[in-house]
């Protein structure tokens, strides 16, 4: 991993939204995606009031609080209690009456605008969340294909212009290394800069961007010797849209400067190289147990056109170069992109990964 230096891109202006085209709808119903739902994101934007949400120290945050007509809220939790229930047990409702909507909140930063939802557990107080957003095929393909080639499972629902994400748990990046990084006697130096290295090379290679710190989040599990960590994304609205290869490397964003400068004091390039193709070893298996599905994914993403032609081709020609492969060169999307990524990997270790599909 090399020094971010003064590389630093950042998104030149606001992301457009895609719509979700009938071959990607057809792949999520295949896969139980696509449900009916009794709220879309449309109905809960008909609140009546808002009022600022503020953290444990009383300071504002990003979200509001949000307040629907009294004739509306009876049904419209009921109605986001069934949402939960068919994202978590797949809609059994039988196990699910004794939690309450606790909250709607939403938040008007970023490009997704998104609704979160507080659900709590009448015995027990237990606190869960997940989150209404528009649909846009982008972040679809982001988030399955984080389901599909990471080491973490994600639950998520597409109904018509709606897309409900369960929540990903953690603590934010820019949290860690503020309050955590080089604090925390438990946090190995070796284990944050090995679990960064991973975390950068899943991005790049299934083209995963702008993962500023705040988009993603630092899971902590309690070991019987050392905490064990782990890197998660949660915001995937910029998978393969951008044209800039830095872009899908986390290492050369300005925000994630202290956290690159800390694991280059604590690991050596030869050690860095091993942890590399450690999870290109894993993307392999992953993208292989998966084949299949991941091959339909692609397959979509191939014919959609979810990022302009001159963004592809300053892309392809990045990767033609960093992998030292003219291939490339015959891409025409970030689907095609990102399968000979795949292909660049499995090349250099040797084994089958996403079988081509007929051409249509």
């Amino acid at each position: 991993m090399s020094d971010p230096g003064n590389l630093t891109p950042q998104p030149t202006k606001r992301k457009p939204s895609f719509p979700i085209r009938p071959e990607l709808r057809g792949y999520l119903r295949r896969y139980r995606r696509e449900r009916e739902l009794p709220v879309t994101y449309e109905r809960l934007r008909a609140f009546h009031e808002v009022i600022p949400l503020t953290d444990e120290t009383g300071k504002p945050t990003l979200w509001d609080t949000v307040i629907y007509d009294a004739t509306e809220m009876a049904d419209l939790n009921e109605a986001l209690k069934e949402v939960y229930a068919w994202l978590k047990v797949d809609g059994d409702l039988s196990v699910v009456s004794h939690l309450y909507v606790d909250r709607v909140d939403f938040c008007t930063f970023g490009n997704s605008t998104p609704f979160r939802i507080r659900i709590v557990n009448a015995y027990n107080d237990n606190q869960d969340y997940f989150y209404v957003k528009k649909a846009d095929a982008s972040r679809v393909y982001g988030l399955e294909l984080e389901h599909l080639l990471s080491p973490n499972r994600l639950n998520f629902l597409t109904f018509g212009e709606t897309l409900v994400e369960e929540h990903v748990a953690g603590i934010p990046g820019d949290i860690y290394i503020r309050d955590w990084l080089g604090r925390r006697a438990e946090m190995k130096p070796i284990r944050v800069a090995k679990e960064l290295v991973k975390f950068n090379e899943r991005c790049f290679v299934r083209l995963l961007g702008d993962m500023r710190s705040y988009n993603f989040v630092f899971v902590v599990t309690p070991d019987f010797e050392e905490a064990q960590l782990r890197i998660r994304a949660m915001d995937f609205d910029q998978q393969s849209y951008d044209g800039r290869k830095n872009f899908y490397l986390p290492q050369f964003f300005k925000d994630n400067t202290p956290l690159v400068q800390y694991c280059i004091k604590h690991l050596r390039v030869e050690t860095a190289n091993q942890y590399r193709r450690e999870e290109q070893t894993l993307l392999l298996q992953r993208a292989t147990l998966a084949s299949e599905r991941l091959g339909l994914l692609l397959h979509d993403m191939a014919r959609d056109p979810i990022a302009p032609t001159e963004k592809v081709h300053s892309l392809r020609e990045s990767l033609a170069e960093h992998y030292h492969r003219s291939d490339y060169l015959r891409c025409e999307s970030m689907g095609a992109l990102i399968r000979e990524n795949l292909e660049s990997i499995r090349r250099d270790i040797g084994r089958p990964v996403v079988p081509e599909l007929a051409q249509e």
